[in-house]
């Protein structure tokens, strides 16, 4: 097909926009089609297009770099006919959400590609775990997506007073961040939702057990996802969505349903990080010293934000926390990064070193 109104009128549910139209133009004028990948599965995927869902290899499409793989929301280039079909290329992605892998090479992961909005799901059947939230929220600024966090299961915490004070310690915990309440179960707070994520696509995270799928279902409007009860012991379900699940909505927009994430490892975010604690980086300006460590060094604005009871000592030792691990992952892969935190380490060990020594000295 070659009708730019066809596909426009076709593909416009998913996402497709002048945009899109004018970067597959080279694959146009070579005979390939447009679609947009809803499900990858073992090297193959599923992939809207005008002319309906259709199943395609991804062969052509196999860089050693794992960033570079074909994945859910990825724009392609689909030959025109044949068994099997295939995805010969994909277009540049406008933003990519990306975290790091269990393997000690230090690679990165992506889950889904071309987001506009990320919705972090945080079930209040458990105790919230400020940490996890804004190691999520690191992650879905670093992706150029702008974050939203939505506290499913609001219908489990009835007090009013108690609810407010759990959404000001998420909101504490997510500066620029929406912060929404839904109960999935009674509908309660999904219209706020639904015209957040009514136009462009949104990806949905979290841990298993959050109500991520009644919550996908809730927004398609039917029973798409399975749904699996949590355990009672900690509140985490089973991966009830085992692949990454691109839905169009009802009311507009485009949901990519993702499954249970227990460990979502940073991926060279710290520009997400510091977007996450602006604060802690807005106070670090007016610190003494340019590379303030904010730990011992005088004139320290921030370790005075914590005496003073301005910034929680929690939000701080979790911006050190993630800062660590975000220039871990970094400089395994950079060598001009590894040889200064090398640098670093040697220059606390001998601060430590003469510490020790001058108490010795007080002691004798």
């Amino acid at each position: 097909m070659t009708s730019t109104s066809a596909e426009f009128s076709a593909l416009a549910p998913y996402g497709w926009d002048d945009s899109w139209a004018e970067a597959f133009a080279p694959f146009e004028a070579d005979g390939l089609l447009p679609g947009r990948v809803v499900r990858v599965d073992r090297g193959q995927c599923d992939v809207v297009t005008a002319d309906g869902t259709v199943r395609a290899d991804t062969e052509f499409v196999v860089p050693r770099d794992p960033m570079k793989v074909v994945c859910t929301g990825d724009w392609v280039a689909l030959d025109p006919g044949g068994d099997p079909r295939y995805v010969r290329a994909y277009l540049p992605r406008r933003t990519a959400f990306v975290r790091s892998t269990s393997s000690k090479r230090s690679e990165g992961q992506i889950l889904a590609a071309n987001v506009d909005h990320a919705v972090v799901a945080v079930s209040l059947a458990v105790e919230l775990d400020l940490g996890r939230v804004e190691r999520f929220l690191a992650l879905a600024w670093e992706s150029g997506a702008q974050p939203v966090v939505v506290l499913t299961k609001a219908d489990l915490v009835p007090d009013p007073v108690t609810l407010a004070h759990l959404v000001q310690d998420v909101e504490t915990s997510a500066p620029g961040v929406p912060v929404l309440t839904v109960s999935a179960l009674h509908g309660d707070g999904l219209d706020v939702l639904v015209a957040l994520v009514g136009s462009g696509t949104s990806v949905l995270l979290g841990q298993s057990g959050a109500g991520k799928s009644t919550l996908a279902n809730a927004l398609v409007g039917a029973d798409v996802m399975d749904v699996q009860a949590a355990r009672d012991v900690d509140g985490k379900g089973r991966h009830t969505t085992t692949t990454r699940n691109l839905l169009a909505l009802p009311s507009g927009g485009v949901l990519i349903d993702t499954p249970g994430l227990r460990g979502v490892g940073l991926f060279d975010a710290g520009t997400g990080v510091g977007q996450v604690f602006t604060e802690i980086e807005e106070l670090a300006e007016r610190c003494r010293f340019q590379d303030c460590a904010h730990e011992s060094e005088p004139g320290c604005a921030v370790r005075a934000a914590v005496e003073n009871g301005e910034l929680p000592q929690r939000r701080l030792e979790s911006y050190r926390k993630l800062l660590r691990e975000n220039q871990w992952i970094v400089a395994k892969t950079d060598a001009r990064v590894r040889a200064e935190l090398r640098r670093e380490w040697r220059r606390k060990g001998a601060e430590g070193k003469a510490a020790m020594e001058a108490k010795r000295g007080r002691w004798a």
